[in-house]
């Protein structure tokens, strides 16, 4: 198949590579604003250069990945189903969830599939995590811990623009905990400091972040987020039940070190960067979306999706704001 890439930054190159790989792709078309990033993903890659978005669609893909800033996402996704190709686009659905429901309101004209890129639902670790609560064997759940750290923040003019940690970060963790349990949020409590970088303080954003989150079975989940963690790249889930307990990133590059005497794991070098941690979930995620396009399965991750994950985030950040306890439902009806 042929699988057209807009957006050729460091995700959008990554995803090019990746694409190039497998065996489903014979060929790519890229786009980017600069063009010298398309020109190197096409030599790079053997791709073909598309100078718009536009002509990219009108060159016969049968596919399309968006990669490009968050602010084109909604009009891309639109153009890729408006113009009958399936569509795999990097989350968020946009930068506001009023924008994010408009998109999915008038994707219901469309008969084309959007899958979003959440890419931990195609790690081997979570995935055999849902397969185990799935199939009782924890029992019924009573708490759920859930982990990301980034070894350094992002630069200041991403955290600007990143809606805030909760938005661009936790979201993650929103979405993993919803897919491997299978429930659904129902009030937060979320709270944060800033002890790192000040221009993350003067975006108005906090370093690190803790939510308290409550399923609508009354399983407690408590996420945690940093921007700042020396060790390396730290994500993890606990899953406690009634009949078993069971952890996903517990390996020799969890970035902890032991303080117990004559323990040597964690023994290997660290995680520390995404792409390191979740390359094969990047992998098997847009093998899954070659599988959309050939039409053999539908999107593992919808816009719908997306979206929950996104009223998680919104909640979180409006109770940062206004130390208290936020409902799901409250912000929906915001």
């Amino acid at each position: 198949m042929r699988i057209g890439i807009l957006g050729l930054g460091r995700i959008g190159a990554f995803h090019a590579e990746t694409l190039s790989a497998l065996d489903a792709v014979e060929s790519l078309v890229v786009a980017d604003p600069f063009a010298d990033a398309a020109k190197a993903a096409a030599e790079r890659f053997g791709a073909e250069v598309a100078d718009s978005p536009e002509a990219l669609l009108a060159a016969g893909v049968d596919g399309l990945v968006v990669a490009a800033a968050t602010d084109a996402h909604p009009a891309l996704i639109l153009a890729g189903a408006e113009a009958g190709v399936p569509v795999f686009c990097e989350k968020p659905v946009a930068r506001t969830m009023a924008e994010g429901t408009r998109v999915l309101k008038a994707l219901r004209d469309h008969d084309m599939p959007v899958q979003i890129g959440y890419n931990r639902r195609f790690d081997a670790g979570f995935a055999a995590a849902r397969a185990a609560v799935r199939a009782g064997e924890l029992g019924a759940l009573h708490t759920v811990r859930s982990t990301t750290l980034d070894p350094a923040p992002p630069p200041a003019a991403y955290v600007a623009a990143s809606g805030g940690i909760f938005r661009d970060c936790s979201v993650h963790d929103f979405d993993i905990i919803r897919w491997v349990t299978g429930r659904e949020v129902t009030e937060v409590y979320a709270v944060g400091g800033n002890r790192g970088a000040d221009y993350i303080r003067e975006a108005g954003d906090a370093d690190t972040t803790g939510a308290l989150l409550t399923l609508d079975d009354g399983t407690i989940a408590v996420v945690s987020n940093s921007r700042h963690n020396a060790r390396g790249y730290d994500v993890r889930m606990e899953l406690h039940g009634f009949a078993d307990s069971l952890a996903v990133g517990l390996d020799d590059k969890l970035p902890l070190r032991s303080a117990e005497p004559g323990v040597t794991f964690p023994a290997g070098t660290p995680h520390d960067f995404f792409m390191d941690r979740f390359a094969d979930a990047y992998r098997a995620e847009l093998t899954a979306f070659t599988e959309v396009v050939a039409g053999t399965r539908p999107s593992p991750c919808t816009v719908e999706d997306a979206l929950e994950a996104g009223w998680i985030a919104e909640a979180c950040t409006l109770s940062l704001h206004e130390h208290r306890p936020v409902t799901l439902a409250e912000v929906r009806g915001a």
